[in-house]
């Protein structure tokens, strides 16, 4: 009977081997941090994220320039009918430029209220809201990258278990036929067993087209043109007994969660732009600078100031509207930090009923299903139970074993909700 065992082991390995795509043993597996840093570097939608904050820290540089200075110039008096005579005598001669006045001048704005500084602050608060965006961005983008992490290792362990449950029933299958020969079978029953592995294949199958499938949508993400066949991942595959008190993930969450820093961070912009405003409805003189020739006069230059009398416009309204401002980005602020709360509170219990289902599977459930199957084997196999009650066994195994499985990958999952929801890898 072990050399049976062996022998339809191998058949099993031969025939996992025929079902899988050509190539697969030329495989190269990649764990989540190698997957996390292809994606960052790759993936396109990110990348155009982070082309935000490149555009604002140019504008930086428009927000802190100063005013450019302004140079006016003219000829006056020009007179197209003017003839004179020349200074040594003779008849009149045509100088229309006799009496030009040629003038010009130069004059600055000069910017009061340090409105160009606050323009610069309004600026660099603009760019830490567009950092703190969009490492919140790539937050909801890695966790999408991280549930398809997980839905490849559930599939590969699916098939892994399809594998396992092909190689087992044809050995049972070897052991039966052997039964059927020697007399100890009746035929409908052997073609019963026979029928059942059809249920395995199609496990098996399956599992295959799942696993394709999850690695599709992983390269996708990954914007990766990798051949399936090609491409894998490794990781555990596997849950936590143990996990740490709520507050110490609230606490997390509030220090490293973007959005709330961003939130915070809007606050601050409010406030930048509210100086702006008031500073804005200062007053801002011009100074000029004018020189000229006016014959007799050679040359001669001037000197003034232009002051605009603010009398009816003082930025009224923008001083009332970025004022209302700072508080609508408080309620905001508190907004976002209720929602953290919320986020942290629903992944944790997530987490916990997960952990909570998964120690009996493991510690009661799984080896029970496969102590009973083998029981149930021993006693069909020996005249002790019926091919009803074996077969019932069986898909109560294999029903047992999936569940465990599908529970492991909903708490990897959880796992992943957790890592947002505290803005970084808490739970692995």
């Amino acid at each position: 009977m072990a050399r049976g065992a062996k022998r339809h082991a191998v058949a099993a390995a031969v025939l996992a081997a025929a079902f899988l795509p050509s190539g697969a043993h030329a495989q190269t597996a990649f764990t989540w941090q190698q997957i996390k840093d292809k994606f960052e570097a790759a993936n396109p939608t990110l990348r155009a994220a982070q082309l935000n904050i490149d555009e604002s820290r140019a504008a930086e540089i428009t927000a802190y320039l100063r005013p450019n200075p302004d140079l006016n110039g003219g000829v006056d008096q020009i007179n197209p009918f003017s003839k004179q005579p020349p200074p040594s005598g003779g008849p009149d001669v045509y100088r229309p430029f006799a009496y030009t006045f040629p003038f010009g001048s130069i004059s600055y704005l000069h910017e009061r209220e340090h409105k160009r500084e606050l323009r610069r602050d309004q600026a660099k608060e603009s760019t830490a809201v567009a950092e703190s965006t969009f490492l919140d961005q790539e937050r909801g983008l890695v966790f999408n990258l991280r549930s398809a992490f997980v839905q490849v290792l559930e599939s590969k362990a699916v098939l892994e278990n399809a594998q396992e449950n092909l190689s087992y029933w044809d050995n049972e299958l070897g052991v039966n036929r052997t039964r059927f020969q020697a007399g100890d079978l009746a035929l409908v029953d052997l073609n019963r067993l026979e029928l059942q592995r059809a249920q395995f294949e199609s496990d098996y199958e399956n599992a295959i087209v799942n696993l394709r499938t999850a690695k599709i949508q992983l390269l996708m993400l990954l914007n990766d043109r990798t051949p399936i066949q090609s491409f894998d991942v490794a990781g555990p595959f596997e849950f936590a007994d143990s996990l740490g008190p709520l507050e110490d993930f609230r606490t997390i969450a509030l220090a490293a969660r973007p959005d709330l820093k961003a939130a915070d961070q809007n606050v601050e912009l409010a406030r930048v732009t509210h100086q702006l405003a008031v500073a804005n409805g200062s007053t801002d003189p011009t100074f000029s600078v004018d020189f000229a020739r006016n014959p007799p006069i050679p040359v001669y230059f001037g000197i003034s100031v232009s002051i605009p009398l603010r009398i009816f416009d003082r930025n009224q309204g923008e001083k009332a509207r970025t004022q209302v401002d700072i508080g609508r980005n408080e309620r905001l602020r508190d907004a976002a930090e209720a929602q953290v709360f919320s986020d942290v509170d629903s992944a944790y219990y997530t987490l916990v009923q997960a952990v909570n289902l998964l120690r009996p599977y493991k510690a009661k459930y799984l080896p029970l299903a496969t102590d009973v199957r083998d029981r149930m084997a021993f006693s069909y196999r020996n005249g002790g139970a019926s091919l009803l009650d074996y077969l019932d066994a069986e898909k109560a195994y294999r029903d047992t074993r999936l569940a465990y499985l599908s529970l492991i990958g909903s708490y990897l999952t959880a796992a992943a909700q957790m890592n947002m929801a505290a803005g970084r890898e808490v739970v692995q």
